[in-house]
């Protein structure tokens, strides 16, 4: 089974994963992007307020695919339960926004490239804040953390949940650390038992 967690930078999703970890031993836990060389391009062209934000979707897309290959699909093929800190939905959010000045509809073009190779996620956990809570805990220290940023995130990753309401659960992010990991563990219990 793969369960991601998604929301706003600032959500608390790497927090609740670290977390995770004493409840689901047995669980393979990872993020993107990626630790790897190509995680590493990602993480560089995040930190370039002048990237280029095509080049951006398309190193994403690169670390998604290696991170397929090499850990997503070996652990489910060994059914394991596999949690993710972030995965596709983040790029059709972030990437929606970023692309807006260069194509058409930049969420569908970010999904339908992702569709011949991703595996969807079985279940997506969606930490809710508010704009001002993310823009406070996640510092605003990249282009993706600033408020105007994540309010037009926010927007698209509502018509995300929208589109597949019964893949998503949303979990309060404005509750202490404790309060989300419970929650959490309450529903990836409920589809794992």
């Amino acid at each position: 089974m793969l369960v991601t967690l998604e929301g706003l930078d600032g959500s608390g999703k790497s927090t609740a994963c670290r977390h995770l970890r004493e409840w689901f031993q047995s669980a393979v836990f990872t993020r993107e992007p990626t630790t790897s060389w190509y995680g590493d391009a990602v993480r560089r062209s995040v930190d370039d307020s002048d990237a280029d934000p095509v080049a951006e979707l398309f190193l994403y897309c690169a670390d998604h695919a290696a991170h397929l290959s090499e850990t997503i699909i070996p652990a489910l093929d060994d059914d394991r339960l596999v949690i993710s800190d972030r995965y596709v939905d983040s790029r059709i959010a972030y990437q929606g926004v970023t692309l807006r000045d260069r194509i058409d509809d930049p969420a569908r073009f970010v999904r339908e490239l992702h569709e011949p190779f991703t595996v969807m996620p079985d279940l997506t956990c969606f930490i809710e804040v508010d704009i001002p809570t993310a823009v406070q805990r996640s510092g605003g220290a990249t282009k993706f953390e600033r408020r105007p940023f994540l309010e037009a995130v926010a927007t698209e990753y509502d018509r995300i949940i929208d589109a597949e309401p019964q893949r998503f659960t949303i979990i309060d992010g404005e509750q202490d650390i404790d309060g989300v990991v419970t929650d959490l563990v309450e529903v990836i219990q409920a589809h794992h038992p």
